[in-house]
């Protein structure tokens, strides 16, 4: 489960974000392109637009469910 005390200073502000367990496999990245980014210099994602349409919602709730180190979470904020 990700940790909001850990997230990464890139996210945007929103719901959504990355913790600094991210392995940077990719996977985000693929399954919710308008919304993860590679931070290149350290080598993870972050969160770079929260989804702002059902189908970027739908592929960011993918994404979190399906990252094998559970570095994406939901804090609550709207």
């Amino acid at each position: 489960m990700a940790d909001i005390a850990q997230k990464v200073p890139e996210n945007v502000v929103g719901r959504f974000y990355v913790d600094a367990t991210c392995i940077d496999c990719d996977l985000c990245r693929e399954t919710a392109p308008a919304n993860f980014v590679r931070e290149d210099d350290e080598g993870y994602s972050y969160v770079k637009a929260q989804p702002t349409t059902p189908a970027e919602e739908a592929a960011c709730l993918a994404a979190m469910e399906e990252c094998p180190v559970e570095a994406i979470g939901i804090d609550g904020e709207g």
